[in-house]
């Protein structure tokens, strides 16, 4: 991450500015997870972005504001850095739109040329967003188990296990004890994640030690889901698998990986408690 231009203060920009945006290629954090270029991935998915400081200007140069939506394919050649996204958004803050949908159609071209794939968006007023208020994740709480853990021991595939002695079952499994460092900044990330499967049952301290030890690891958001995804394919071998986190709010954004290996719909994208 020494190569990033992002970990340094950087002035906001005033005026709008496409090359803002920093693409990460998906294929450099999946190569650590043993995947080759061009190989199949286990798993389909979404990035949900959130941004909450959207603002840009009408014809008569007042200020509009609203909430947006984004929806990244996990199958897109690229991620693209939280900050540089930032920056791009504040970018549009002095720049005049003919109406909503122009606005919407220059978010779509400038993220899908960064990303590499065509992205969705959705552009919400405050009053919608305010309707839908919060829920949190459905699921078995996990954080409930009273363990004892040295909370600075890294992820270990191995505390990942099933109970043999019984057949499989469906069950969805929740924590919100999630954290890791963002590799840029060295700022922390927090998160709620929800993992759905069907197999034999999945030993929950085994799990919950696992998912705490992501605390001192340094790695973006998306590729924290797609090894807690991939560790538990290899080790417990669920028939089906869904892992999905909602990350807390930083720079005015929320990122929300999702990635599932059979026809699970996509989540719905309402904010939690901590978001």
């Amino acid at each position: 991450m020494a190569t990033l231009p992002l970990g340094e203060s950087t002035p906001y920009p005033d005026q709008y500015d496409p090359s803002l945006l920093f693409p990460i290629p998906r294929s450099e954090n999946r190569s650590k997870l043993g995947f080759k270029e061009g190989q199949a991935l286990p798993f389909v998915g979404i990035d949900i972005w959130n941004a909450f400081e959207l603002s840009w200007l009408n014809q008569k140069g007042k200020p509009q504001i609203a909430l947006a939506e984004f929806q990244i394919p996990a199958d897109s050649p690229n991620m693209i850095e939280s900050k540089s996204f930032k920056l791009y958004l504040n970018s549009l803050n002095n720049e005049r739109f003919e109406d909503e949908n122009s606005l919407k159609e220059r978010l779509i071209t400038d993220l899908s040329k960064a990303s590499g794939s065509k992205i969705t968006t959705r552009i919400n007023p405050i009053e919608l967003i305010s309707k839908k208020g919060m829920q949190e994740m459905g699921g078995i709480l996990m954080d409930r188990l009273d363990i004892e853990i040295d909370p600075s021991m890294p992820a270990d595939p191995s505390l990942l296990s099933v109970n043999e002695s019984f057949g499989p079952i469906e069950q969805c499994l929740v924590s919100h004890l999630l954290k890791s460092n963002c590799p840029v900044t060295g700022q922390p990330d927090w998160a709620s994640v929800q993992i759905r499967y069907q197999g034999r049952p999945i030993l929950e301290e085994g799990l919950l030690r696992y998912l705490i030890g992501f605390r001192q690891l340094n790695e973006f958001h998306e590729h924290c889901v797609e090894t807690i995804f991939t560790d538990i394919k290899r080790q417990c071998k669920p028939e089906k698998l869904s892992v999905y986190a909602r990350y807390t709010r930083r720079g005015g954004l929320d990122i929300n990986p999702f990635r599932t290996d059979h026809n699970s719909p996509w989540p719905e994208n309402i904010r939690h408690a901590r978001q």
